[in-house]
């Protein structure tokens, strides 16, 4: 197995993901958020770049039952529906609902990979679902989203817990990079919410008030569930 991991989104070169399955990690909080909101019954997400990009693409779904998700600088967008906080996206706000997503950092990781072969969201909450997916795979990329174009301690974190526990569990010789060696490395630490608030984007959702939402960011294995992206669809893998 060959796995590369890219700790930004502006590190990946034009085909660098082409014929890989690639894993999607955007911890603190759009994987976080997109994995709450399959578990709790929405139909689909939709990723979008931009704000405008995600209206167009809501009005032209239905607004009936499509519902506006995202964020700036932290804060909902708005006139958008809810936020990216992964506590908003209970089964009464968005069972049976397509949500049309456009974050800071990880709607635009998941607009790069249109020539890979298969996409996976992954968070702490769904860590080990997705890391059983992966295990005799040839090519894998692990895709942090990271925080404006720069490294984030909580995507890397969730890198090298992915990686370890695929690694492990892999029979076949594996091929990693510097960066995947970096982040397996990091793998000794645990997640908690303590030290979620102790990164940047942590410290960032303390000051405008959303630390909770940290708590859901650090449960491991809070959901046992795969998804994928098809087409422009985010859904439960096999649905």
């Amino acid at each position: 197995m060959r796995i590369e991991t890219y700790f930004t989104a502006n590190e990946v070169a034009p085909g660098a993901l082409a014929d890989a399955t690639v894993v999607v990690i955007d911890v603190i909080r759009s994987t976080t958020s997109i994995v709450e909101a399959l578990a709790n019954g929405a139909r689909g997400i939709y990723p979008t770049v931009s704000t405008e990009e995600a209206v167009k693409l809501a009005q032209s779904l239905g607004r009936d039952d499509t519902l506006l998700c995202g964020e700036r600088r932290g804060q909902k967008v708005e006139g958008f529906d809810l936020g990216n906080s992964p506590g908003d996206f209970t089964r009464e706000a968005v069972e049976g609902k397509r949500l049309v997503m456009s974050t800071t950092n990880g709607t635009r990781a998941f607009s790069l990979g249109h020539e890979s072969s298969r996409m996976l969201p992954c968070a702490f909450t769904n860590l080990s679902a997705v890391a059983a997916e992966l295990v005799g795979l040839e090519d894998l990329v692990v895709l942090c989203a990271g925080r404006e174009g720069r490294f984030s301690m909580a995507d890397a974190l969730c890198a090298g817990h992915l990686i370890a526990k695929v690694v492990k569990e892999a029979e076949e010789d594996h091929t990693l990079n510097d960066a995947t060696l970096a982040a397996r490395a990091l793998a000794s630490r645990k997640p908690t919410k303590r030290l979620l608030e102790g990164t940047v984007g942590g410290k960032t959702l303390v000051d405008i008030g959303l630390a909770a939402d940290l708590e859901i960011c650090a449960e491991v294995d809070r959901h046992d569930l795969v998804a994928e992206m098809l087409d422009q669809a985010i859904t439960l893998a096999g649905a």
